[in-house]
């Protein structure tokens, strides 16, 4: 699925800067592609301003270009390479995905973003990155930088359905890596095997995957006081808080997941109509 190989990245970007604004959709020449693991990919794109603003749990929307697949797809920046280009690790689960899958370096996709609300990562603590299958993405950019703020240690503890793919990036930035798939166990397993040595007023988890994935890691830190970051997946029309398509509830009503976060505080959060 070749196309010609243009960029409207730049003079879109200077055109909003010079606006004292952020720029808006724009078309970004892809510079990598790998295939992870069964269905599972990394890409890597061009872009500067999104590379400059790339908050740890904020996405980027990615538009397909087939006429019949209107809506852009998520998906959460992984990290960010050389200052000027971004990595995003999707899975392929229906059209707009599969199309990406079929793109190659030197193609081109549009892109709007970073969007979203990211992770608080100001305090001086020890940092448990709970990660579940492709929810592990955004907290490898946590783990980037974690790292390059210096200052706070960083567990990460990843679980799989089978193929570990994301360990290999993850592993680099932080102190400790632990990671399980659906056969040995799961992330709680995980958090139980390292509860002996944390100290709960020095812990501060983060954690993004599936939906009841987060939800026991909430209940596992609040019987133990430990504050906890949930990034949360929503299925969005827009983006950027317009189309009220990806709502959550909370302790303070229904809130979008693409303005008001995608990163919420545990503790704000409902599951079923009941907190945790």
């Amino acid at each position: 699925m070749s196309q010609p190989v243009f960029t409207t990245t730049e003079p879109v970007i200077d055109r909003a800067r010079r606006a004292g604004r952020r720029p808006g959709r724009r078309t970004d020449v892809i510079t990598g592609m790998e295939a992870l693991d069964q269905d599972v990919w990394r890409m890597t794109i061009e872009d500067p301003f999104a590379a400059q603003e790339a908050l740890p749990g904020s996405f980027v929307n990615l538009y397909p270009t087939d006429s019949m697949t209107l809506l852009p797809r998520p998906l959460g920046i992984s990290r960010v390479l050389g200052g000027n280009q971004i990595e995003v690790i999707f899975g392929v689960v229906g059209r707009g995905t599969h199309e990406f899958s079929e793109l190659r370096p030197g193609d081109c996709i549009d892109l709007l973003g970073p969007l979203g609300k990211g992770f608080d990562l100001s305090g001086s603590a020890h940092y448990i990155l709970v990660g579940g299958g492709l929810g592990v993405p955004p907290l490898i950019r946590a783990a980037q930088v974690l790292r390059e703020q210096g200052g706070a240690r960083s567990t990460a503890l990843l679980g799989y359905r089978s193929a570990h793919f994301a360990d290999r990036f993850m592993n680099p930035l932080v102190d400790d890596l632990r990671s399980i798939d659906n056969g040995q166990g799961d992330v709680i397993t995980l958090l139980d095997g390292l509860e002996p040595t944390l100290d709960p007023e020095d812990t501060i988890i983060l954690t993004c995957g599936p939906t009841p994935m987060m939800g026991a890691v909430a209940a596992w830190a609040g019987k133990r006081s430990i504050p906890t970051q949930c990034c949360m997946e929503a299925r969005m029309g827009c983006g950027y808080g317009t189309c009220v398509a990806c709502v959550v509830d909370t302790v303070n009503g229904r809130l979008k997941v693409c303005k008001d976060g995608p990163v919420f505080k545990a503790d704000d959060l409902l599951w079923k109509g009941g907190k945790h």
